[in-house]
């Protein structure tokens, strides 16, 4: 298989809360809620960058989607990172986070491995780490 993910889809309880979040609480770009028209269809889409999406999308709906029953979730059930170029930044958007309605679960802080990183969870409870890290360089 060729490394060509290209939509990263987060299942969420409520579309409108989650689209007030990522768009005017973290200022994802997007086009709003699109495909209402279509039972179990209603989905908006974030560019994250080139070739790569985030889409929010009722967790009942992906239920019926994938036709499998939906369970209780777990936050640790993975977590989405996003780097960033200074230590400055990660405390930037931790506290972005924490305005646009985020429970920060772990405050920024230097890591063991020389990094700087926090976490926060978004309205429905997926994890974001927003780290970091020296050795990575990000171009914009």
């Amino acid at each position: 298989m060729k490394p060509r993910i290209s939509v990263i889809t987060l299942g969420v309880d409520d579309l409108e809360r989650s689209l007030k979040f990522y768009k005017d609480g973290l200022g994802l770009p997007t086009k709003g809620i699109v495909g209402q028209e279509f039972e179990h269809g209603a989905v908006a889409f974030f560019d994250l960058q080139p070739g790569l999406k985030l889409a929010i999308w009722n967790r009942k709906d992906i239920a019926h989607d994938t036709g499998i029953n939906q369970t209780k979730i777990s936050p640790t059930e993975f977590t989405i990172g996003h780097n960033v170029g200074s230590k400055e930044e990660v405390d930037v958007i931790m506290q972005q986070a924490r305005d646009a309605g985020a429970c920060i679960t772990t405050p920024a802080h230097d890591t063991f491995w020389g990094g700087y990183a926090g976490y926060f969870q978004d309205p429905d409870g997926h994890l974001w780490e927003i780290v970091w890290n020296p050795d990575w360089e990000i171009s914009d």
